[in-house]
């Protein structure tokens, strides 16, 4: 996938984005071709290849910019972890929707536990993991815990199509950690 902050490329790669998933809206997934794609976005095949090599870059570049998104706004350390999940998959819930709709959700999970401790890593976050309450614990495993079960619980919700209130979610979650 092309990584350019050109203009024409982020407008490119927006609306080859935006071209896929209206496609999503009436096809499953497996059926969609580039060829599909480059008629939705109106733009030639060869801007669909400067940026991307097939529809499943597609789908990686808009889960791993829905992850950067989280993982920016975790880093701020204004909110709890799953008050910022269910900002993010709310405000991309058609998409979200759409991948669940195509069993595709496990690849936001696969793209987690691949991105989000090297970033981590490379800001040095584990600093911040308090001791007192995890004392010598390898942050890796507490990582894969945290994307695991939060998620998880996040896709649920997702599943069930997002009716049930966050705060309702949220407070079955606490309840459950102070057992």
């Amino acid at each position: 996938m092309n990584t350019s902050n050109n203009p024409s490329a982020l407008r490119s790669r927006a609306e080859i984005t935006a071209a896929l998933f209206a496609l999503m809206k009436q096809h499953p997934y497996n059926e969609i071709t580039v060829k599909q794609i480059v008629l939705e976005a109106k733009i030639a095949k060869k801007t669909f290849y400067r940026n991307f090599t097939s529809k499943d870059d597609v789908i990686k570049a808009f889960i791993l910019g829905v992850i950067k998104e989280y993982s920016d706004e975790l880093k701020k350390g204004d909110e709890k972890s799953l008050d910022i999940i269910f900002r993010v998959i709310e405000k991309y819930k058609t998409e979200i929707t759409l991948l669940d709709k195509n069993d595709m959700l496990y690849l936001i999970l696969l793209y987690l536990n691949e991105y989000l401790p090297e970033i981590h890593h490379d800001e040095n976050i584990s600093r911040d993991i308090p001791t007192r309450y995890f004392g010598g614990l390898d942050p890796e495993y507490l990582m894969a815990f945290h994307i695991g079960a939060a998620w998880n619980v996040v896709f649920k919700w997702v599943h069930k199509g997002m009716t049930d209130p966050p705060e309702q979610i949220k407070a079955v979650i606490i309840k459950y950690l102070e057992r």
